[in-house]
């Protein structure tokens, strides 16, 4: 695990932007009002895999991802579909693993819907996917958007979680 200084203001979250074929996840740090990406990326999973084995596969490795960076929280987005109700049932079982972990590991999971994610990241429940990336980028002083859309969603939900606690 990277080594931080922790203080009583210090607080590390975990988001997360579930699904079945790819997870994004971030870890952002908080402390003395200020945000850092500690890091971000993808769980995917190969889609000739058994939906068990891809539902294993996501729970193995943010176990991993626990067990490195010791979060002490999670954010992530409400399960929002309009459209594609198979796709939502995959997203589902996803985000049921996803929170099954979280709670073998006593992180306290919070959830957002996408507007209140969009509004506490740009300051506007109507902003557009790239804006928010813009804002992202910008909140946690990164040199440029980040990669990929599932890793910087996620970033926002953390951010979110952050703002709703100060």
């Amino acid at each position: 695990m990277p080594s931080v200084s922790r203080t009583s203001s210090f607080k590390r979250v975990l988001g997360i932007d579930p699904g079945l074929a790819s997870t994004g996840w971030a870890v952002v740090d908080y402390e003395a009002s200020r945000y850092r990406c500690a890091a971000h990326g993808v769980i995917e999973t190969l889609k000739d895999l058994s939906r068990g084995e891809r539902l294993s596969l996501i729970y193995n490795r943010l176990q991993e991802l626990i067990d490195t960076y010791k979060p002490a929280e999670a954010g992530m987005e409400t399960l929002y579909f309009a459209k594609n109700v198979t796709s939502a049932l995959c997203v589902a079982e996803a985000r049921g693993v996803l929170t099954l972990c979280l709670s073998v590991n006593s992180i306290p999971l919070f959830e957002y819907s996408p507007n209140c994610i969009k509004k506490s990241v740009s300051g506007t429940a109507k902003a557009d996917k790239s804006l928010v990336q813009q804002y992202v980028k910008l909140l946690l002083g990164l040199s440029e958007i980040p990669k990929p859309d599932h890793a910087a969603d996620a970033l926002a939900a953390a951010i979110t979680h952050i703002h709703s606690t100060l």
